[in-house]
């Protein structure tokens, strides 16, 4: 491995997302361990702070997760490396957690099962996916779902401490009946997200009718796929407006055989004073609000519909990172809108991940958002 490489993979952001790894065996041996009775504490320490002491430990791992993604994309150091690594320790961290929960018996081995035959099937369905060159974007069920797991988990790390009495008793000890309570939406949230994956998968795994390029949401090939023909069938044209993009909407599109029959072009307006003086934004709207604003994009769809006559226009200004930053406008900040006869309407997306990620994030929002238009 050369010098240049090593420099590479040791990033700030990936030696956290290492460190998130082996305090995975802290957090366990915090939580499983008689280390009070090593140091000769007494018993009351023992029941009532071990387990919280070992919830701080696990709420600290899980908040270097948020800190390892903020340093990658602002110091534009993200990693093949990273990008292996980092779900991969939280998937370490949160199938360890429940392991030693249903070690300590105050997690049921159902739940357990449930969670982690998830992850192997939706790990299972990603790889086929991946051997097709096929990206299934991940949905919000599985962003909640990890965020309801982690609070769940630190729920059941506590809980017990605080439990006194049987099962009837349980019912009336709020902390206990809360911590079930979340924990039962995560369990259905990883339900749901394992559905989802399928459902978008379907075709992949040999569930549907279709062909890959069939499925729905499979990817951009697919979908701009699914735009030309349905553009086609209402005998509709497009134009796009592109800012942060470069252009990425015009090419999926034109990916497609039989697209020119639709698309009519786009204009890739990354300068202000392209998209003044080529689509004709007000020099009053950059000013007073800015290119990444409501005003500019609906300014930016008309602009290009009106400049090559076509039935339906999309637009996208925003943010991509890893720098560019304003007030009230992080980066992944995104602001899109579709013009037609009818109107044009803007609609604002707050996308995650790196530049590469907020910018191919971008152009799924905009092929969906003209599929929606068709159907």
């Amino acid at each position: 491995m050369s010098e240049s490489t090593k420099a590479s993979i040791w990033t700030p952001s990936n030696v956290i997302t290492i460190t998130r790894i082996l305090l995975v065996p802290v957090f366990v041996a915090a939580l499983l361990a008689p280390w009070p009775e090593w140091f000769g504490m007494n018993a009351a320490f023992s029941n009532d702070w071990k387990s919280i002491i070992a919830a701080a430990i696990f709420v600290l791992i899980s908040c270097t997760d948020w800190l390892d993604g903020y340093l990658a994309r602002s110091r534009n150091e993200v990693t093949d490396f990273g990008k292996f690594m980092d779900p991969l320790a939280d998937k370490i961290l949160v199938a360890a957690a429940l392991i030693a929960l249903v070690d300590l018996g105050s997690l049921p081995t159902w739940v357990v099962l449930i969670i982690l035959a998830r992850e192997f099937i939706v790990s299972g369905v990603r790889m086929m996916a991946a051997s097709k060159g096929v990206v299934i974007a991940a949905s919000m069920i599985g962003k909640f779902k990890t965020v309801f797991q982690m609070i769940a988990i630190v729920l059941f790390t506590i809980k017990d401490s605080h439990m006194i009495g049987d099962i009837g008793e349980a019912f009336s000890d709020t902390l206990w009946v809360f911590s079930w309570f979340v924990m039962l939406i995560a369990v259905g949230l990883t339900i749901a997200s394992m559905i989802d994956y399928l459902v978008k998968a379907r075709d992949i795994i040999g569930l549907g009718n279709g062909s890959v390029e069939d499925s729905a949401h499979d990817g951009q090939p697919a979908l701009a796929h699914r735009v030309v023909d349905a553009a086609r069938s209402r005998h509709m044209t497009i134009a796009t407006a592109e800012s942060l993009t470069g252009g990425l909407i015009g090419a999926s599109i034109t990916e497609v055989p039989g697209s020119s029959e639709v698309f009519l072009g786009g204009v890739m307006s990354y300068a202000s004073a392209v998209k003044q003086g080529v689509l004709g934004v007000a020099s009053e709207t950059i000013g007073s609000v800015g290119v990444v604003s409501e005003e500019c994009a609906i300014e930016m769809a008309e602009g290009v519909r009106r400049l090559v006559g076509a039935d339906i226009a999309v637009s996208v200004t925003g943010i991509a990172g890893p720098g560019g930053e304003e007030p009230d406008k992080p980066v992944g900040t995104v602001w899109m809108a579709v013009s037609t006869d009818e109107g044009t309407k803007a609609t604002v997306f707050h996308f995650e991940g790196d530049r590469d990620d907020v910018r191919n994030s971008t152009v799924d929002a905009a092929l969906e958002a003209l599929l929606a238009h068709f159907s």
